[in-house]
């Protein structure tokens, strides 16, 4: 049985593309004057013990069963047994690092499990193998068929004052599920106003309401507390056609009702959400672009500065063993062999910089490889190699980094593409640090 995550070669593997939604509940409390801070992490098995980290999920403030609104997308292969683990951490910090924040739990399954159930509740284990208290992990997996996203642009107007004369408000859009209703997305805080307007968002009509655009869809308006103890101001039920009417002229309107409230007299409503966009579209993947005929223009840059070490030293970068490798060496031919099955005439611009060049032994920053300036295309992937092994010995390896000049030259190369259906890929191959951040950050990409 195959036990590793990428298929095995000379197979025939057909990928299914999936969605994990994560959810928690009754997580430990690891906090002394407020909730833990729970965060997701999906790791993937590769082979043994060997587990890389895929993705986390947002980090939620305060609470102990959050509904995480991040989501994983996973290639799910029938014939492969893929291990995964998830692991939920209390953040205590704004590092990226995981060492120094507590250990809620983890749970240890397979894909197969996860998609075989669709939805799979299992208790939260620490380390040890022990519960990690009562805490539990829902994970609910939904195949990707409909790749259509939702646009929204959405605001309010005269919601509920809920502390003294101000409301910290945000969004939370549910889909209907066979057990409930399913987070699907949502929204910042607009902090400190009773007529928000929230920044535009995408929603995939997967997870909003299945594809189905009259699938009921609840939308719960909520004033954010910094405790978590987030109060609820009102919700409404809707669906995706409705949404759709709505336009920046006449927006959809609906009103936001507090059950609590319905029993006072006089009243109407909390707020009115208004939703002034609602424009369904096709998001399209890559194989989309490929199979519409996208073909890509490769241009590769090489860093030739000083900081790679003498070629003839065992240490440098540049130094090719008897076998005729080095590092640089490898990495084009590690990229290349990928991209040049998407280029139709299979010629390559090859650039260098950062070295001093014949005959002037000047420093250049833009130099054609194969010393051709009017020409500097190398035909095919053995064409680079070759010009690349051929330059080395003629070239004085100076300094500083600077490729901000190939960055233009290349968003020159984009602009032309782009009328002609091209996409553009640029790779550098560098070492050390570069001395010209500010002009590489400004220089204009297509």
């Amino acid at each position: 049985m195959a036990t590793s995550w990428a298929p095995v070669s000379g197979a025939t593997h057909f990928a299914t593309k999936v969605e994990l939604t994560i959810s928690c509940e009754n997580l430990m409390d690891m906090d002394v004057f407020s909730k833990s801070d729970p965060l997701c992490v999906l790791y993937i098995n590769t082979s043994g013990s060997h587990w890389y980290e895929y993705g986390r999920t947002e980090m939620i403030l305060n609470c102990l069963n959050p509904k995480f609104a991040k989501k994983f997308v996973l290639d799910y292969y029938f014939e492969m047994v893929q291990r995964l683990k998830f692991c939920v951490f209390d953040i205590d910090n704004d590092t990226y690092d995981l060492s120094d924040d507590d250990f809620l739990g983890e749970l240890e399954c397979t894909l197969g499990q996860i998609v075989s159930n669709r939805q799979m509740t299992r208790s939260l284990l620490l380390k040890n193998k022990r519960p990690a208290g009562r805490g539990t992990i829902t994970i609910c997996a939904e195949e990707i068929t409909d790749t259509r996203v939702a646009n929204f642009e959405v605001s309010a107007r005269k919601l509920d004052k809920k502390y003294l004369w101000w409301s910290d408000p945000f969004l939370e859009f549910f889909k209907q599920t066979e057990t409930g209703w399913q987070l699907a997305h949502r929204t910042e805080v607009v902090y400190n106003n009773l007529n928000p307007v929230w920044k535009p968002f995408r929603i995939s009509l997967r997870s909003l309401c299945g594809g189905d655009v009259e699938k009921p869809i609840k939308v719960d308006c909520y004033d954010h507390h910094v405790n978590g103890s987030h109060e609820l101001i009102g919700s409404f039920k809707t669906t995706l056609a409705e949404m759709q009417t709505g336009t920046h002229i006449c927006p959809a309107e609906f009103e936001c009702i507090n059950p609590k409230k319905l029993k006072k007299k006089n009243y109407n409503n909390s707020g009115v959400i208004c939703v002034k966009q609602c424009q369904v579209q096709k998001e399209y993947t890559f194989l989309d672009f490929i199979m519409g005929g996208c073909q890509f223009n490769f241009t590769i840059a090489i860093d030739f500065t000083g900081s790679n070490g003498d070629p003839r030293n065992p240490q440098s970068l540049h130094y090719i063993n008897p076998e005729g490798y080095n590092e640089y060496v490898t990495a084009i031919w590690a990229v290349g062999n990928v991209i040049q099955d998407y280029d139709s005439d299979q010629m390559f611009p090859v650039f260098g910089f950062g070295a001093q060049v014949p005959p002037a032994w000047q420093v250049s920053h833009e130099f054609p490889v194969n010393f051709n300036p009017s020409n500097p295309f190398c035909a095919g992937i053995d064409g680079v190699v070759n010009a690349y092994c051929q330059c080395l010995p003629q070239i004085k390896l100076w300094g500083p980094t600077n490729f901000s000049p190939i960055i233009n030259h290349v968003a020159c190369f984009a602009r032309q593409a782009l009328r002609q259906n091209v996409a553009a890929v640029r790779r550098s191959v560098l070492k050390g640090t570069v001395s010209n951040t500010s002009c590489c950050l400004s220089s204009q990409m297509v």
